[in-house]
């Protein structure tokens, strides 16, 4: 199956409006609870505050990856 990159292309106009690094938590402040899906076939639906309660560390990495 081909997919299709989120962008058509990659320039600054196309992915700078989502660069919104000054709405992040301060460091030291917790992150706020949104949902999150796992990527095995069930595509079951938890929570960042779910894993965050069940995890003595938790590690949450954003990135494309391409």
């Amino acid at each position: 199956m081909l997919r299709q990159y989120n962008y058509d292309e990659f320039v600054p106009e196309k992915f700078m409006p989502w660069m919104r690094f000054d709405e992040s938590p301060a460091l030291g402040l917790a992150a706020p609870d949104f949902p999150l899906w796992r990527l095995e076939e069930d595509r079951a639906q938890s929570s960042l505050g779910e894993w965050w309660s069940s995890n003595l560390y938790l590690v949450v990495e954003f990135g494309s990856f391409t």
